[in-house]
């Protein structure tokens, strides 16, 4: 568990640093500043969530592996495709329907750092 968060958060990070990178030079003038700004949410979000699987990785090497471990990674991966996703979609397409998935990524992202938190203070040491 430990070295495939480790390795999913890095790679989803370098594709969090890709994606807001298409953002800002080739999507800055097609889309209008008002979707750009909901695509550079979705681009801080996938950020930091890709660091938070870097640190649950982290978290399972010194504590070691626990189911809520595992579904705190999983949630936040799966908050990323959710509510970073479904934003990126938005600001490209303009189909407004998909920000009814937004607060579904929204709500893993939030469950994903409860379970965490749970761990953490179950934790003895």
């Amino acid at each position: 568990m430990q070295r495939r968060f480790i390795a999913w958060g890095a790679l989803l990070a370098m594709l969090s640093v890709a994606i807001g990178a298409f953002g800002a030079h080739l999507l800055k003038t097609v889309i209008s500043e008002d979707y750009l700004q909901v695509y550079e949410t979705g681009v801080h979000y996938h950020m930091i969530h890709a660091l938070g699987l870097i640190l649950i990785g982290l978290a399972a090497g010194q504590w070691g592996e626990s189911p809520r471990l595992l579904w705190a990674g999983r949630l936040l991966a799966l908050g990323i495709i959710l509510f970073s996703g479904s934003l990126y979609v938005l600001s490209i397409t303009g189909i407004k329907v998909l920000g009814a998935i937004t607060p579904l990524g929204g709500v893993s992202f939030i469950a994903g750092w409860i379970c965490l938190a749970i761990e953490a203070f179950s934790r003895k040491n």
